[in-house]
């Protein structure tokens, strides 16, 4: 008779699983709540004490780990083994279907105490999985429960499962359990010395997706996903449209990273990771579709749209007379959905309330030999909390604008320049090797689309390090302007600013975006 340990503390379908491998000759042999559960679905199960003599004990700390059930799981199919065992009378275990504590969802759960935490790190199941899947040449290992089907299908078909289902599903415990210790790891060494970053940081997941390529069509390229699950981006509905590229991905992040930094309705238009357009509205968020649309408009072409309230069907009908590669959105109306249907290339991504989910803590960039990892740059709202050096203080509506470009100029690949009105974006110069040549392409795109500069308002996310740059956006029209200061020339870009009547604002805060 072959034999099953079964233990999970994912009960997902283990009951239906568990009848069909008794149905297939197997004796089933459980733990404590799993026992419980098949017995009261009338399925023949055997307690793991009765196997190995010993009871469960320490408030289920102990249950399989004993030799009874071990060497069950780790014994080859040579004559040797079979003679060990036989000496010792231990019986073969050909499947092991266990799944881990949760000790993830745990610690999401807020107001969790270490006690807590500290009781759902699973012992036993991972060494059983581990000596498991070492012996994957002859035992079974079912982590996922949406492996059950298939294995049973297996089963009834030859009376085994294949080699290479046996290798699948080994690989698959592994990754489980090296992502499991992850979660530990990450969780007890969070707090770092002194309050800085974690003593421990592991990044790591499971391949969730293929994707079509990289950045380029000659990289290869995939999605991959922590122990925990899709969230952020990743988790995103997808409602219509081609596979998401690599590209769109990234795309998609940072649209979603800027429009967060709006509090009332917020649009913003994402081409290769920098904003085209931004746009703001107290109460419409058709309205601030047009200002962040009618920045660049012909940058926005194949751009990413990300939107901060629901999507009508009156603007999904404004929205489809332009082509964009993705839009997303907390959600969508049906009738939005059906106006976007007729764009059956036009990716449409909900994501519901974790739209508004707070920012991981940290983010990482993989340089060659490791990891840089460093805080996530905060929400951009000090400039009303800035210090005025100039003369001239802004006025009110300087301030507004201000605001609104200094919002947007962090999320523009520096070198950056943002020329902005208080609800929406008039010029973007990024990612240029000088200061001032990012202030010239952001004045020549306006004049390039007979945008009037006169009276906007600047923000550049560095210093200026002297006043020629300052000297540029003052001729394009600027009136006011917010940066870090910190320059050795701060004297004389603030000498400028009082010669040109700018009013300038330094904030103390840099945004370099790399």
């Amino acid at each position: 008779m072959k034999r099953a340990i079964v233990s999970v503390s994912d009960k997902t379908g283990v009951v239906d699983f568990c009848r069909g491998l008794v149905d297939l000759g197997f004796q089933v042999v459980s733990t404590g709540g799993t026992s419980r559960s098949l017995r009261e679905a009338g399925v023949p199960v055997t307690d793991v004490s009765d196997v190995t003599g010993f009871p469960e004990c320490l408030d289920g700390r102990v249950k399989t780990l004993h030799p009874k059930v071990l060497a069950g799981v780790l014994a080859r199919g040579n004559a040797e083994d079979r003679h060990t065992l036989h000496e010792l009378q231990i019986e073969y275990v050909d499947l092991v279907a266990v799944n881990l504590y949760p000790f993830q969802a745990t610690i999401a759960k807020p107001g969790v105490t270490e006690a807590e935490a500290i009781e759902n790190i699973d012992i036993g199941g991972p060494t059983m999985i581990r000596a498991a899947a070492k012996n994957a040449d002859r035992v079974t290992v079912v982590v996922d429960p949406d492996d059950y089907a298939g294995v049973l299908d297996e089963y009834r078909a030859s009376g085994e499962t294949s080699a290479a289902t046996k290798r699948r599903l080994m690989i698959k415990v592994f990754a489980m359990t090296g992502a499991y210790d992850t979660a530990v790891a990450s969780h007890f060494g969070s707090a770092g010395e002194n309050g800085g970053l974690p003593s421990v940081l592991f990044l790591g997941g499971t391949k969730a997706q293929d994707l079509r390529y990289g950045e380029n069509p000659h990289q290869r390229a995939a999605v991959y996903l922590p122990a925990g699950g899709a969230t952020g981006i990743l988790g995103a509905m997808q409602r219509q449209g081609k596979a998401l590229s690599y590209n769109n991905l990234v795309d998609m992040e940072a649209a979603w990273q800027l429009v967060r930094e709006f509090e009332g309705c917020a649009v913003a238009i994402i081409k290769h990771t920098n904003p085209s357009g931004a746009g703001t509205d107290a109460t419409s968020l058709a309205a601030a579709y047009e200002k962040a649309l009618a920045t660049d408009p012909v940058s926005a072409f194949g751009g990413i749209v990300a939107l901060n309230r629901e999507v009508d069907e009156a603007l999904a009908k404004r929205m489809c007379e332009h082509f964009y590669e993705v839009v997303l959105a907390p959600r969508m109306t049906p009738e939005a959905l059906a106006v976007f249907a007729a764009k059956k290339n036009l990716r449409v991504m909900e994501l519901g309330e974790t739209f508004f989910e707070a920012f991981a803590p940290m983010v990482a960039k993989h340089v060659s030999g490791g990891l840089l990892v460093q805080e996530t740059d905060p929400r951009a709202d000090e400039v009303r909390g800035g210090k005025v050096v100039t003369q001239r203080a802004p006025t009110e509506e300087e301030w507004a604008a201000l605001d609104m470009a200094w919002r947007v100029c962090k999320h523009v690949k520096s070198n950056a320049i943002v020329f902005a009105r208080a609800d929406k974006t008039a010029a973007v110069g990024a990612g240029q090797m000088s200061r001032v040549d990012s202030a010239r392409l952001a004045a020549v795109k306006a004049m390039d689309r007979k945008v009037d500069l006169k009276g906007t308002s600047v923000g550049s996310d560095a210093f200026f390090p002297f006043p020629d740059g300052l000297e540029e956006v003052a001729n394009a029209g600027a009136t006011a302007v917010a940066q870090p200061g910190g320059s050795v020339k701060d004297a004389d870009v603030i000498a400028a600013a009082d010669r040109l009547g700018i009013a300038m604002v330094f904030t103390g805060r840099r945004h370099f975006r790399h």
